[in-house]
């Protein structure tokens, strides 16, 4: 199952692939990842496709669904800063609407990490 919410996957899976082929460019490592690029294009006929259509496109802000395992579907909002002086570092900021049913979720994701991760609940196995 994927992380994110199945309305949203094809919109933020082209995002992704967009986002890699613009990285691709720009990595110093081309190498590494025109290698990753082979491996997702043989496992993946839905990413070869979308590479194929060789659109790059960077996302600086906006919405995203996900699905976490131990807490369910949450929306965020994220904002991507480029550092001065480092263009190979990107920052990446997530945060959810006040008093949300996702900002609740990710104010215990956050408990369980700071309490240490013998407190966060197992997940099943099944």
């Amino acid at each position: 199952m994927n992380s994110i919410a199945p309305a949203a996957w094809d919109v933020q899976a082209r995002a992704a692939v967009e986002n890699l082929r613009l990285d691709a460019v720009r990595e110093s490592d081309r190498q590494a990842t025109q290698a990753l690029v082979t491996e997702l294009r043989e496992r993946s006929d839905d990413f070869d496709r979308c590479w194929q259509q060789h659109r790059g496109h960077q996302r600086t802000h906006g919405s995203k669904r996900l699905r976490h395992p131990l807490v369910g579907e949450l929306t965020v909002e994220y904002e991507t800063l480029s550092l001065p002086g480092d263009s190979e570092t990107t920052l990446v900021l997530y945060t959810a609407e006040p008093r949300s049913a996702s900002a609740q979720a990710l104010s215990l994701l956050a408990s369980w990490t700071l309490a240490g991760s013998s407190t966060a609940p197992r997940r099943s196995r099944d």
